[in-house]
């Protein structure tokens, strides 16, 4: 998969939206697709089973898959199994980022016990070989409802910075300007003609990433953890320096000065916001990145510690090892890089 797009501007801290755009690149997506579905009211609940047992439908190299919907007439009832269901009305966007089963209904009431595996599996790999077109239609009630329905393929990453960040069911009212667009872009897509499937992967990633920014930029986070890290000016400032310069020969001290925070203070923001001191996130986003180069190309192990600031190779298995529980060389192998 390429490389996710990046982010536009529009965001209350430059620095931890650069931080954002860095993270975003090692979410590796391995496939993404999206269907619309029309249906007329009363339509049959739909039960979405958990991402990693529906992987297969995305590839062999799919470990997860997130999803997101979005209403674009009419509404529907939706939410986690265990958790209370909320309503979507025209313009609105759900996203299921951590691969959690939900259901999509027209009304509360009864469903099924059990989602069925196997039958989104083949309609999944239906879709993405071409076998199945993008668009259906069912019921014959004048209410209508019409959604788009996207899924995304991820690997399997150690740090998940990101995606354990976000709320396990994260919506969006009211979507306007630039993730309507999108939207707009995906409908007038559905068809077979010739690129069809590079562009719809696209679409669905960038509104993956389009509803993230919104989430973030709404200030949704409830004021600590990873993402209300990146709104703060001095923690995403941090954020951002660790990122972009991995291999930097951080201390501290010099983290410090660069924020224009004391020692004491930086530690103590970053601590209470991200959940873990500034020193032992360094270690994990270079281990994060490290994971993400060997996933994705045949560089040597010592070219990728010396990347992401490690002097010594063996220094670097060690850690990698004590995190991942692989070596290094093991966990290329097994992401099938």
């Amino acid at each position: 998969m390429t490389q996710n797009p990046g982010l536009l501007s529009e965001r209350p801290n430059p620095a931890g939206a650069d931080a954002l755009s860095e993270v975003l690149r090692t979410v590796r997506f391995t496939r993404a697709l999206y269907y619309t579905v029309n249906a007329g009211t009363p339509w049959p609940a739909i039960q979405v089973p958990a991402g990693t047992a529906i992987a297969p439908g995305l590839g062999t190299r799919t470990r997860n898959v997130l999803s997101y919907h979005v209403v674009i007439e009419g509404g529907c009832w939706t939410g986690l199994e265990d958790g209370e269901p909320v309503r979507l009305n025209r313009g609105d966007v759900v996203v299921y980022p951590r691969g959690d089963r939900y259901f999509l209904a027209p009304e509360l009431g009864p469903r099924a016990a059990e989602a069925d595996v196997g039958r989104m599996v083949a309609l999944l790999q239906g879709v993405a070989a071409g076998a199945i077109p993008p668009s259906f239609t069912f019921g014959e009630g004048t209410d209508r409802t019409r959604f788009v329905c996207g899924f995304l393929g991820c690997d399997a990453q150690p740090f998940d910075s990101l995606l354990d960040a976000l709320p396990r069911m994260l919506r969006v009212q009211r979507a306007d300007d630039r993730l309507a667009e999108l939207v707009k872009l995906a409908l007038g897509d559905v068809g077979a003609a010739p690129g069809g499937d590079s562009v719809r992967e696209r679409l669905s990633e960038s509104m993956f990433i389009e509803t993230v920014r919104r989430h973030l930029a709404s200030r949704a986070a409830d004021g600590s953890g990873w993402l209300a890290g990146l709104g703060d000016t001095v923690v995403g400032r941090a954020l951002a320096l660790v990122h972009a310069q991995p291999a930097r020969p951080w201390t501290l001290a010099a983290l410090a000065k660069e924020t224009g925070a004391s020692r004491s203070a930086l530690a103590e923001r970053f601590t209470k916001l991200v959940g873990q001191p500034p020193m032992q996130y360094l270690t994990r986003w270079r281990l994060q990145t490290a994971a993400h180069l060997l996933s994705g190309g045949e560089a040597k192990v010592a070219a990728v510690a010396r990347q992401v600031g490690y002097d010594a190779e063996a220094a670097f298995s060690r850690a990698f090892k004590k995190e991942t529980g692989l070596s290094p060389a093991a966990w290329r192998q097994k992401q099938g890089a």
